[in-house]
């Protein structure tokens, strides 16, 4: 088919951004946070049947929970009547796969007391997880109702894909790729910006136990204090974090960034006494790293920071990785794949650019478990996920959903709705 001018475009767009608002803030209103997905996706369901989208629940598995790649929480919920949600759009025909994937999972509200209100101020709308990611769902609905409109759909085979359990590592889009679901292509959506990432940071959590010597604190020279000794290993971890970011300079892709990798500290809990000299500390923190190092690597210079310390740090402390544990991942940026987003991206009026994402999501499993060119992409600035306030404005949705209308109409080709 012709391809259709940005202009039109953009004017089918803003008729259907009204109820894409509507939508969003009835979304937003729904607290998905981790283990209460299910509303949230029943909602979507709903929805998108409503304006003639082939909706399929895919349930999880529980056995999945043995997958070396899963990612553990700390309060596992059962996955029944949390499945994830895929809509099928176009054919079987010639042309390139793609899958679109996203999130309906949101981080807890914390101190945010309104986050769940969802409001409206000009062309933002503001609520948790208005960018991370139900702002980026919202610009699916937009294009499905765009599609609709202009009779359209895509020739090959096309699956948007709204997953659970993002946020805690990736399970629902692990579960997906365990299912055989894959294609030539896929584009992840999360909040960059509206810049095409071919890359994304690994992020590990590791969980650190040192244990001291106990004794009454008039002892104190006879004992070993666990924590005194976590402070010499929080040490050791700021100079890992200093020569991994010196190690990890020189791609173009993460330049602006002011520190591209991190080490840090987000718990230490330790002793059970004033007046004991601790026993046990046990410290949690994160690391993020650049795709010049991959996880496996990561864990290992980890597993040896405590041999830098004393002969006590290092015979009597444990690092492991229970949690969180996403790797890095980079295509080249000459990608067909990459190639193709960012001119559909200038044929709707959008400057964009491709950098890496100094934040880690799910398209690192798509890539390096599934082994499928991946990008990511989407409205709003990652600064605002996670945040008190976290907001997305209306206008870039509408421009996220022209610009993947684009995308399929290059990538997949397109033929009436309904044709063969």
């Amino acid at each position: 088919m012709a391809c259709i001018p940005s202009g039109q475009l953009r004017r089918c767009a803003e008729t259907h951004l009204d109820e894409t608002k509507a939508f969003l803030l009835d979304l937003l209103r729904i607290p998905s946070v981790y283990g209460r997905e299910a509303e949230a996706q029943r909602y979507i369901r709903d929805a998108l049947r409503n304006i003639g989208c082939r909706v399929r629940q895919v349930p999880i598995r529980e056995g999945l929970r043995g997958d070396p790649e899963y990612s553990h929480s700390d309060h596992p919920v059962p996955f029944r009547g949390r499945p994830n949600i895929m809509v099928l759009a176009g054919g079987r025909g010639e042309g390139r796969s793609v899958i679109l994937n996203t999130h309906v999972d949101v981080v807890p509200a914390g101190s945010w007391a309104t986050a769940f209100d969802a409001t409206v101020d000009g062309d933002y709308v503001t609520g948790r997880g208005a960018v991370d990611c139900k702002g980026q769902i919202a610009a699916l609905y937009l294009l499905f109702r765009m599609m609709r409109e202009l009779g359209v759909e895509p020739r090959s085979r096309t699956a948007v894909q709204i997953v659970v359990e993002e946020e805690i590592g990736g399970n629902g889009t692990l579960s997906l790729i365990r299912q055989g679901h894959s294609a030539d292509g896929v584009v992840v959506l999360e909040a960059t910006d509206l810049t095409v990432c071919p890359a994304n940071r690994g992020a590990v959590w590791f969980r650190a136990t040192v244990r001291g010597k106990p004794v009454h604190m008039a002892r104190k020279a006879s004992g070993v204090s666990a924590i005194d000794k976590s402070v010499e290993l929080i040490r050791l971890l700021y100079e890992y974090e200093a020569e991994l970011g010196q190690g990890s300079g020189g791609q173009p892709l993460f330049a602006e960034y002011e520190q591209p990798v991190q080490v840090n500290i987000g718990r230490l809990t330790g002793g059970d006494w004033p007046s004991t000299v601790p026993g046990l500390a046990v410290m949690e923190g994160g690391v993020g790293f650049l795709p010049n190092k991959d996880l496996e690597t990561i864990k290992r210079e980890l597993l040896s920071i405590p041999r830098r310390g004393d002969d006590w740090l290092a015979g009597h402390t444990t690092i492991e990785f229970p949690a969180l544990h996403n790797d890095s991942y980079q295509i080249p940026v000459a990608h067909p794949l990459v190639l193709e987003m960012v001119e559909s991206c200038k044929r709707v009026g959008i400057q964009t650019r491709t950098r890496g994402l100094i934040a880690s999501c799910d398209a690192r499993l798509f890539n390096r478990v599934g082994g499928m060119p991946t990008v990511v992409f989407g409205a709003g600035p990652i600064e605002q996920a996670h945040s008190n306030g976290e907001r997305v404005k209306l206008g870039d949705l509408a421009l996220e959903a022209c610009a993947l209308f684009e995308f399929l109409h290059n990538w997949c080709g397109f033929r009436e709705l309904g044709g063969t």
